[in-house]
């Protein structure tokens, strides 16, 4: 049985970190991105790996983009065992999104934005390649949450495009795992929460983080890929946090 995964967001960080690591145990991996022709990273990978790592563009803010990524996967592999959907929006000066610290900070076009990415984004790129995750082996769909997108573990406020679009992708995922396991039983949908990882996401905001608590991309990816590797059905549907530990909704 060739098994094919496939990771969202894998041009740098995190993304192309667990990209290298699915190497381990999958026979192929596919990895996409906005520009795969300007992710020099990922292409010193694909170059290194024998043929056994291909690119794909995909945005996740283009729906087409993410349709025609979908045929592209589908025109050379009947299924896929693993869908890591990982890229994910906190700030982007050039698009003027930060994360506010109070009400009055909100901002429509900025709210829009990250919603985009963060929670509509995986759920069409669900959409698109549920018929590879379909079949009647062992798979995984896995997206990349965040634990201050849990409402019951809310203390602090702010951050409200963040938090609200992480919330709103859990719910995508709650969903998501009802209806496709009624026809793919043996697939795990969940929401994984990386923790704090020294990527350029959270690089303006490491400041307070305990040493210990900060996370290279190596051991991040390592963590993550743990839970998706022990994932079983009987776990769909739920959030897990780096360490194992279930997060409330």
């Amino acid at each position: 049985m060739e098994r094919i995964a496939l990771v969202q967001g894998a041009s740098r960080g995190l993304g192309l970190e667990l990209v290298r690591q699915l190497l381990e145990d999958h026979d192929r991996v596919v990895a996409t991105c906005r520009h795969p022709e300007r992710a020099d990273a990922l292409a010193s990978l694909r170059a290194r790996s024998a043929g056994r790592v291909s690119a794909v563009r995909l945005d996740v803010e283009d729906e087409g983009s993410i349709e025609a990524a979908a045929e592209a996967v589908a025109a050379g592999a009947e299924k896929l065992h693993l869908l890591m959907n990982v890229a994910g929006l906190l700030h982007d000066e050039a698009s003027g999104v930060r994360p506010e610290k109070k009400l009055a900070h909100c901002d429509p076009d900025a709210l829009a934005k990250v919603f985009r990415v963060n929670a509509f984004g995986p759920l069409l790129v669900a959409k698109h390649f549920a018929p590879l995750l379909r079949h009647d082996e062992p798979a995984v769909l896995a997206n990349l949450s965040a634990r201050v997108g849990s409402i019951g573990d809310d203390r602090l406020g702010g951050w409200y495009a963040y938090r609200a679009s992480k919330a709103a992708q859990n719910m995508f995922t709650k969903n998501l795992a009802i209806e496709l396991g009624r026809r793919a039983k043996n697939l795990c949908v969940l929401a994984l929460h990386p923790g704090t990882v020294d990527t350029g996401l959270s690089a303006p905001f490491q400041k307070n983080v305990p040493e210990e608590k900060l996370f290279s991309v190596e051991r991040a990816a390592g963590q993550l890929l743990a839970i998706v590797r022990r994932a079983t059905p009987a776990e769909t549907g739920r959030f897990y946090a780096w360490d194992g530990a279930e997060i409330p909704w």
